[in-house]
């Protein structure tokens, strides 16, 4: 009887769990991506409401190789408190969001990281007024806090071993917090270090805001799906995977058509489909990755147009760079 039970529950968790997302979005014929609700550089709309940043080129990028439609996307605003029951409701068929990838998001949540997208760690900004160089001089500060993230407990953890105390302004949105950053009611801001440096530069006056050289965690942040849809995990992931081979490989969106054309590397031709089955194997068509890249360049070129050392964000690759070139990108073989 147990084992009758077991067989039919399994059965039925299977069946659940092959939710068939990439069929849903092909029918659908719309990628639904949540994003952030407004982190420039990353994903932010402008005033005719056209989204732009690092994160929606991942969106565009999948529904270019899902669809062969870089525009087909709906882009769904989540805070960090409804990202992750907008992914698991169905309300959107990924997160694109500054998500870290820790045990408890990936474990307890049961959700699936496809990849890492930016290599992160939490830091520190404060106004330069304040006279402060160091995270060890925030002992007694007030500090603007999103909670639901792992900002919180990085927080408490490093001022605990730091023998320092603090008064922790709970914000829901970045948006909160730079609201009551600016105004002074609280002394510092803490976040992922690229949100910082992001929220910096929308402000009036940057160059009166400080980002302490203090990293004080590993903050690994990747696109999100809902556990047991393998098949939709695969071509997120791939398609992230596209993007940073094609950067390692030399393929970009200016020389994509000359690549297509025939290359001696055999690894470029079966990234472009010109040979091998690996849109096949996708449920994709042959030409998914080209048009990946073509939706708005290799990982390279996302990066330097949307947060690069040349846009107001300024961030260097450092961590980001590729594997080749001392960093930490590195894209699974396509073979």
């Amino acid at each position: 009887m147990f084992r009758t039970i077991f067989l039919v529950t399994m059965a039925l968790t299977s069946g659940a769990a092959v939710a068939g997302t990439l069929d849903d979005v092909k029918a659908r014929g719309t990628l639904n991506c949540g994003v952030n609700s407004g982190l420039v550089g990353f994903a932010s709309q402008n005033g005719a409401g056209e989204w732009s940043g690092f994160d929606v080129g991942l969106c565009r990028a999948i529904a270019a190789a899902v669809l062969g439609d870089p525009t087909a996307v709906s882009f769904f605003e989540t805070t960090s408190s409804s990202r992750f029951t907008s992914l698991l409701s169905g309300e959107i068929d990924v997160l694109a969001r500054n998500t870290s990838w820790s045990f408890t998001n990936d474990v307890e949540r049961q959700l699936e990281f496809a990849g890492v997208n930016y290599y992160d760690g939490q830091g520190f900004m404060v106004p330069k007024s304040l006279g402060i160089s160091s995270a060890k001089e925030l002992d007694g500060r007030t500090v603007c806090v999103q909670a639901d993230t792992t900002t919180a407990p990085n927080l408490a953890e490093y001022f605990a071993r730091n023998n320092m105390s603090y008064d922790p302004i709970p914000v829901e949105t970045s948006a909160d917090a730079q609201e009551l950053y600016l105004n002074g009611e609280c002394e510092v801001y803490t976040t992922d270090a690229s949100g910082l440096a992001a929220i910096r530069a929308t402000f009036q006056n940057p160059s009166e805001h400080v980002l302490l050289p203090e990293i004080i965690s590993k903050e690994p942040l990747g696109p999100v799906v809902r556990h047991g849809d393998d098949q939709w995990e695969d071509v997120v992931r791939w398609v992230l995977n596209a993007l940073i081979a094609a950067e390692e490989l030399g393929v970009t969106s200016t020389n994509l058509d000359e690549m297509i054309a025939g290359s001696d590397t055999p690894e470029i031709n079966r990234l472009l489909g010109t040979e091998g089955i690996l849109g096949e194997v996708l449920g994709l068509k042959p030409d998914w990755a080209a048009q990946a890249v073509r939706a708005g360049g290799n990982y390279g070129e996302l990066f330097a147009r949307n947060i690069g050392e040349n846009t107001p964000i300024g961030l260097s690759r450092g961590l980001n760079a590729q594997w080749t070139d001392g960093g930490l990108l590195y894209a699974q073989p396509f073979r």
